[in-house]
């Protein structure tokens, strides 16, 4: 694996438990390699540069330095390709820019900036299906009405019939819809504005082929490869080659890109099967959402031990499937709640989540927004995609909501409040990533639970890579509990840093470590 050294300088104030944490005066080396911590942003909620209502890419350039400050270094847009719905998972153009975020070349204006900053940009790749108007699709079904009754598709005529699922009257089912006004019907698993593509038939592989090289020579550092346990329904095998062959194309072109799935599937024996691909990640829906490992834990529905056990058993396995995978944590995303209303708007579970997901092995992934709390209401998509709130007072830059959204209000400040009160869930987000950028470990190591003698509620693991290695403690114990050192075998150690939710510090005293519900602790 490839990678370089970069040395930020980043001053962190001298030891400090409360609320978030110790940190050290020490120069923090990221390291310039596959793995990342990455932000999501739904750039039409994100922030709007020109005040037409819209997020763009312009806007996310001038809030890049956000970005890099709070101590993420990547970013993953959901689709940024010419699409007729708000969301843009129904493609149009796979070689342009959608007209309400920008253009072209703010798109390599956004690459260069990335990069300056040491910032990687993944990007949205839809090819389970298109939009209905594609122009694939509509030559296809402009051909199919012109044929008279029984007369069957001639695809030296018209190659698009092929790009597509087309049948007659008899294949029809619930996910198939009528084509115009023709005797055919083609598959559409979503809804029937997204006719699903054929990816056994190799000329749209090959149209893929173009454009994956069309926006990796733009810069781009790789894709977010969108519903890929879609490409064949039910058929896991087919899914797995389709993510090789993506995956084989990709690094032919740029063995440095960086590909990562989502195979919604919280299932570990089959998920993990999509690892034989060779993809670098496959996002942790096992451990995502309210009845994921991160959240039950954080809301002390099972024990920090049983947490653990289940993360180390995850990584083996995932480990034996490819031996190069990097994990692709998450707790939310823009289909799901968000942390608030997972945790019922508790800021102490919604921290500790946000800590035990910073705290994984891997490439954690964060939805804009949890840095500061924000709020999503039922099961509609738009309510999960509010603007960002950047500010209650000052509307510049904040953009229209997605059509459709309903009326939320928020629970927690916005960001720019939230920047000056030290106890905010944005400086927990900040200084767990301080914390994850200090310990490189955390991310690359070989995890291994620690044997010793620990009370319920408390667990602790062992990071190894290479020469550097530390000791990440946890507790989740509901009235927090003290842990002696000497019988969890940790009396070696020295605390280098902690993060806690609430007011109450991680304290060491007679080789004894008292801690609060919540807390994580780092030692070496």
């Amino acid at each position: 694996m490839k990678r370089k050294i970069v040395v930020l300088l980043l001053c962190f104030a001298m030891l400090c438990t409360c609320f978030g944490g110790c940190r050290q005066e020490e120069k923090i080396q990221l390291i310039d390699d596959e793995y990342r911590n990455f932000y999501q942003i739904f750039p039409g909620s994100y922030y709007d540069s020109n005040g037409d209502g819209s997020g763009d890419l312009q806007g996310i350039i001038q809030k890049l330095d956000y970005i890099e400050e709070m101590g993420f270094n990547g970013i993953w847009m959901t689709p940024i390709m010419p699409s007729p719905t708000y969301h843009k998972y129904d493609v149009t153009n796979y070689y342009e820019i959608d007209p309400a975020f920008g253009t072209i070349e703010d798109y390599e204006a956004l690459v260069e900036a990335c990069h300056e900053r040491g910032i990687r940009l993944i990007v949205d790749l839809v090819l389970n299906h298109t939009s209905n108007k594609h122009p694939w699709f509509t030559e296809a079904v402009a051909y199919l009405e012109t044929l008279e009754e029984g007369q069957e598709p001639d695809l030296t005529a018209c190659p698009y019939v092929g790009y597509y699922y087309f049948a007659k009257e008899g294949a029809q089912g619930v996910n198939w819809h009528k084509a115009g006004n023709s005797d055919f019907y083609y598959e559409g698993v979503f809804v029937s504005e997204m006719p699903d593509l054929n990816l056994e038939n190799q000329a749209v592989r090959k149209e893929f082929e173009d454009i994956i090289k069309f926006w990796l020579d733009m810069g781009t550092d790789g894709f977010r490869l969108d519903a890929a346990k879609e490409y064949f329904t039910g058929y896991a095998a087919k899914n797995t080659e389709v993510l090789k062959w993506i995956t084989d194309y990709t690094k032919s072109v740029n063995e440095e890109a960086y590909l990562v799935a989502e195979v919604w599937e919280r299932g570990q024996s089959t998920l993990v099967e999509y690892y034989a691909s060779g993809i670098d990640s496959l996002f942790n829906f096992p451990a995502a959402t309210q009845e994921g490992a991160v959240m039950k834990t954080a809301r002390n529905r099972v024990d920090v031990s049983e947490y653990v056990t289940w993360m180390i058993n995850q990584r083996s396995q995932d480990l034996e499937k490819n031996p190069n995978y990097i994990d692709a944590p998450f707790v939310s995303n823009h289909d799901t709640t968000r942390i608030s209303a997972q945790s019922v708007s508790d800021e102490g579970v919604m921290k500790f989540a946000a800590g035990l997901l910073l705290t994984m092995p891997g490439s954690p992934f964060v939805y804009y927004g949890e840095e500061i709390g924000m709020k999503s209401k039922g099961d509609l998509d738009q309510n999960k995609r509010l603007p960002m709130y950047w500010s209650a007072t000052n509307t510049e830059g904040i953009t229209e909501p997605p059509k459709g959204a309903e009326s939320v209000e928020q629970k927690f400040p916005a960001l720019d409040e939230q920047m000056e009160d030290e106890t905010s869930i944005y400086h927990y987000y900040k200084n767990a990533l301080k914390v994850r950028n200090s310990y490189p470990e955390i991310a690359r190591g070989d995890v291994t639970k620690v044997e010793g003698t620990f009370p319920q509620g408390t667990a602790a693991v062992l990071r190894q890579w290479g020469e550097e290695s530390c000791v990440v403690v946890y507790c989740n114990a509901e009235e927090g509990t003290t842990l002696d050192l000497a019988a969890a075998g940790l009396s070696e150690y020295e605390m280098k840093a902690s993060l806690t939710v609430g007011e109450d510090a991680v304290v060491i005293e007679n080789n004894e470590m008292k801690l609060p519900f919540g807390s994580i602790v780092i030692m070496k």
